[in-house]
């Protein structure tokens, strides 16, 4: 009898949460579990999810960083019936797959605005005995106790394991859920997911410093001043990559202004390659690319993404600092000026030492899946 994974995944404004989520459901698919991913954020055209399916939800994006407003594939902000359409579309999903393993990413601890959906949906699943898991990343945005009671209402009741996609010995869960401690017979930690990457072809960013801002969507600022910065320093290339959610017209904005020795591009598929080569890497702190730099071993400058309330960045990129692993420069201090002097110290420091961060969380976090898979058909 086949083994049957459905997993969940909403990104709203970049788009980590679905990568990792991809990762981890493509190892889930290499284990010979029959899995189906459903994407409820915007279609994204380089995903990898091997031989997982995906399924395209209604898709719902946020308006903009303070995730205050939620709008539907026509800028539309979502009401009532919207709703019931997306609820509609998960359960009969749910219906039609009947997993045994359901995976959420990230509710109850984030996305609290989809408990129309999820809630519902785990309700199914609990009703048809589907082992029921919540996939979370390392760090959660810091949100007020009442909000965290009740996450942990709701995973006490809700969720039978918690996948947490970190290490315990470079940041544990309860240095960001302070109510940790009431769910930790169900937490279980997989180490740092890692995307698989194609073979680069060539040398690409050879002594480059590399310039990045994940998904793109908060990420103009620091292309800008990173741009600005350049012509401070004399010597090596700057490579700017956009990432793929950053307007069109800033992106044309800065391929104009950008000089000869400044490439500016869209996201690429070799990114660890290019940090592998690159003599430096100055980006946001997001999970995804910190994963990159600490699998690169490169020399690092985090600018974490610090918009009110958002204190994820800022937490790992300050951990990350206190190992000896990275430079950090405050969003609040970004000048291209402070910018230009903090690369001139990272490239003036010695490189990165040995972390021992564990970055096998895809395959781990399968294994445990197939694990719940195989206890749910005995």
């Amino acid at each position: 009898m086949t083994r049957r994974v459905l997993f969940h995944v909403q990104h709203l404004l970049g788009i980590g949460h679905l990568r990792r989520a991809a990762a981890l459901a493509k190892a889930c698919a290499g284990l010979g579990l029959e899995v189906t991913m459903a994407s409820g954020g915007g279609a994204i055209d380089d995903l990898d999810t091997g031989d997982a399916a995906l399924v395209q939800l209604p898709p719902l994006r946020a308006a903009d960083a303070g995730f205050t407003r939620l709008l539907d594939d026509r800028g539309r902000e979502i009401d009532d019936a919207w709703r019931a359409v997306r609820l509609a579309a998960s359960l009969d999903l749910f219906a039609r797959i009947r997993p045994h393993v359901l995976v959420i990413e990230t509710f109850p601890f984030g996305r609290r605005r989809l408990a129309f959906e999820l809630l519902p949906l785990l309700a199914a699943a609990r009703h048809a005995g589907t082992v029921t898991v919540c996939s979370v990343r390392d760090i959660l945005t810091a949100r007020k106790a009442k909000r965290t009671t009740e996450a942990a209402g709701w995973a006490r009741d809700h969720i039978d394991h918690v996948l947490v996609h970190g290490d315990p010995d470079f940041i544990a869960f309860g240095d960001s859920f302070p109510a940790a401690a009431e769910i930790a017979g169900k937490l279980a930690y997989t180490g740092y997911v890692a995307a698989e990457e194609p073979a680069a072809a060539g040398d690409p960013g050879r002594d480059e410093i590399i310039v990045s801002a994940g998904g793109g969507a908060v990420g103009e600022a620091l292309l800008r001043t990173a741009l600005e910065a350049q012509a401070l320093m004399s010597g090596r290339r700057w490579r700017l990559l956009a990432g793929d959610n950053l307007p069109e017209a800033a992106f044309a904005a800065l391929a104009a202004d950008a000089p000869d020795r400044v490439l500016v591009e869209r996201a690429r598929p070799d990114f660890t390659a290019l940090l592998q080569n690159a003599a430096a890497s100055v980006s946001q702190a997001g999970y995804n690319t910190v994963v990159d730099l600490l699998r690169a071993g490169t020399r690092m400058l985090l600018v974490p993404f610090a918009a009110p309330g958002e204190t994820e960045q800022t937490l790992r990129a300050r951990k990350l600092e206190a190992r000896g692993l990275a430079r950090c420069l405050g969003e609040d201090s970004l000048t291209p000026e402070r910018l230009a002097e903090a690369v001139r110290r990272v490239l003036d420091g010695p490189p990165p030492p040995p972390h021992g961060i564990a970055l096998d969380g895809a395959g781990r976090g399968a294994g445990m899946i197939a694990g719940w898979a195989d206890e749910r058909m005995a």
